[in-house]
């Protein structure tokens, strides 16, 4: 994992950033010998700036810390002679170079802000948890593992009811390929495994009812996705051992709530205009914010609260 950690052009760009306002002759002032983790050209590299990117690694194991933190700080040296070598250079006069380092300084700050003003956002309590755990059997008490078949139809809407009616008609998702080939459909046919936390929550209700060897279907635009349980495996979850995962869920759903709030004050204080060609961008609805993601147990994959921070 920490192996194939690198510094990218984005944290190039934000070390950059920080050498040009001033930071990187500054940073040894005042440090003391333990503070220090290396030196590149005469410039330090300071124990507390590794620690704020070995922080950036997540499920970090105790006996793997210090073998990551030597890789990162041999990135973080790479990143200082790539960075005073673009100085020397007067990359920083570059205007897509300016750009950007100015869209990470307005990133860092604004994200800055938000921590701060949802920092004291309230945990929630045992009956918000509770209340959690009880809507949503199909993810902790009658959490099941998923043995899937998807297929994806690619059918305008002249064939899409055709689709459906063979579905219906086959004996079994063979039948049903076979068929699709023989009508020339295109279709891509998948397969895998997955907790119910790693599905979409607004699939999950549906699937969850489904007894193996029955099947969903989900239309799109000039698609349809069909859902197969091929098996399935109950691996209930009690509220004690859910707990953790469920109130971290909360807690960060609390916090977006937040800052949308926080966000939608701000704005209505701000004086904004839209000009020129952008002028009509004012009247646009804003997007819908994403599906909130399913807690996940601790060691699980896919849509753990946890990664969204």
């Amino acid at each position: 994992m920490y192996a194939n950690h690198r510094i990218g052009l984005g944290a190039l760009t934000l070390a950059l950033a920080m050498l040009l306002g001033g930071c990187g002759d500054k940073q040894e002032a005042g440090q003391t010998a333990d503070q220090l983790a290396a030196r590149v050209n005469g410039e330090a590299i300071t124990v507390p700036e590794l620690e704020h990117e070995l922080a950036k690694l997540n499920n970090l194991a105790p006996e793997q810390r210090q073998a990551a933190a030597n890789q990162l700080l041999k990135s973080l040296v790479d990143q200082r002679i790539l960075v005073r070598r673009a100085i020397e250079e007067k990359l920083d006069a570059d205007p897509e170079v300016s750009l950007s380092l100015e869209s990470a300084r307005r990133q860092i700050l604004a994200q800055a802000y938000l921590q701060k003003s949802t920092a004291a956002t309230a945990k929630p309590d045992d009956a918000a948890i509770g209340e959690y755990f009880a809507k949503h059997p199909e993810l902790f008490a009658e959490r099941r593992i998923y043995r899937l078949q998807e297929i994806n139809v690619q059918a305008g809407p002249d064939k899409l009811e055709a689709v459906k009616a063979q579905l219906a008609q086959s004996k079994n998702l063979n039948d049903f390929v076979a068929w699709l080939k023989a009508e020339s459909i295109p279709a891509r046919v998948g397969q895998s495994t997955k907790a119910a936390e790693q599905l979409p929550l607004e699939i999950l209700p549906r699937l969850h009812q489904l007894k193996d060897g029955q099947a969903m279907t989900m239309a799109s635009a000039g698609s349809l996705t069909i859902l197969f349980v091929a098996g399935s495996q109950t691996q209930p979850m009690t509220q004690e051992q859910a707990r953790p995962v469920i109130e971290r869920f909360l807690q960060n759903a609390r916090k977006r709530e937040a800052a949308e709030a926080e966000l939608k004050k701000l704005k209505e204080q701000a004086k904004i205009e839209y000009l020129g060609d952008y002028a009509d961008a004012g009247k646009e609805p804003a997007k819908p914010a994403e599906a909130s993601a399913a807690p996940a147990p601790a060691g699980a994959g896919g849509n753990d609260p946890q990664a969204a921070k």
